[in-house]
């Protein structure tokens, strides 16, 4: 199995045209036939656009633009949508596929205002959608769909659920589970901003619930909070019987205090969302921190092997 993301879903692009929304959409179709069936363009609905040579086998497919998602979703039966709408226009995108009650929505897009996301949010909780991002590589259940800017070439089919705040450190995590012949069910960047639609314990709740993922490697970063919650909960789902192995690491962790490191969430202040913090509560948790990101597979199978 897999959370999310499997080869059923049907993918909409909002912001298929431009530049970027037309390289990853050709990645995704090039990717195991990944189904992406239309795009988005308030002033293109009626065209079609076609994918180049990036899509490999793909190459030619011809995609249908329509002009609102509420259309695209009525003709297609999408059930997820990829925002790559450049900042300013982003939150009312991802306002636009909410509406359109689309079930997954991922939002790739960074430097979204706060406010928009803000006013996002409010419209997110009242909703039938999720919202995965902004300011995030995306999802990607390997052999079935891709669905953002991770590199399909370094995952396999296996057995670890990954989910990261950091988009780097999320293909470090995959690219080592491959090598160490783990594979993974599903990975999930979450995105740094402050203010996203998903977060580490609506993830790890997946996870934990997916019998084919056997083991979780959870990358968070300072700033915020959002470690310290999600080491709560599964200290909580422990006590009910209800645990994975797992291996965590804390980007950002030799920071000082009131320095950001790129992401608008990863900023410390007012004595919280520090790295020391973090570790310690993953570690009462019982997730086994690795010393550093190059070592987060080889960790990962000191664990397994108990």
């Amino acid at each position: 199995m897999s959370i999310l993301v499997n080869k059923d879903t049907k993918v909409l692009v909002q912001g298929l045209t431009g530049k970027t929304g037309t390289f990853h959409t050709e990645q995704a179709l090039g990717y195991y036939g990944t189904q992406m069936v239309a795009g988005i363009h308030p002033k293109k609905g009626g065209e079609t656009w076609t994918a180049g040579e990036g899509a490999g086998e793909a190459s030619g497919k011809e995609l249908p633009i329509f002009a609102t998602v509420g259309e695209a979703k009525e003709a297609t039966g999408a059930n997820a949508s990829v925002i790559y709408v450049p900042p300013a226009g982003a939150g009312a995108a991802i306002i636009e596929a909410i509406e359109a009650e689309i079930p997954l929505i991922i939002c790739i897009t960074e430097g979204i205002p706060v406010m928009d996301m803000v006013n996002v949010k409010a419209k997110l909780d009242k909703s039938k959608s999720r919202l995965i991002g902004p300011n995030c590589p995306g999802v990607l259940t390997p052999e079935e769909c891709k669905i953002g800017i991770m590199p399909g070439s370094i995952f396999k089919k296996g057995s670890v659920g990954v989910l990261s705040r950091s988009g780097t450190l999320t293909y470090e995590a995959v690219f080592q589970t491959t090598n160490e012949g783990l594979g993974q069910t599903t990975a999930v960047g979450i995105g740094g901003d402050p203010v996203k639609g998903t977060e580490f314990i609506d993830v790890l709740e997946m996870f934990l619930a997916d019998d084919a993922t056997e083991s979780i490697i959870m990358i968070g970063e300072i700033g915020g909070s959002a470690e310290e919650e999600a080491a709560q909960f599964l200290k909580d789902e422990a006590k009910k019987g209800r645990s994975k192995p797992m291996v965590g690491f804390i980007a950002g962790r030799t920071a000082p205090p009131g320095r950001t490191m790129g992401h608008a969430g990863a900023v410390i202040s007012g004595g919280k969302g520090g790295a020391e913090d973090k570790i310690a509560a993953m570690e009462d948790a019982g997730i086994r921190v690795s010393p550093s990101p190059a070592q987060l597979g080889k960790t990962l199978v000191e664990v397994l092997k108990g």
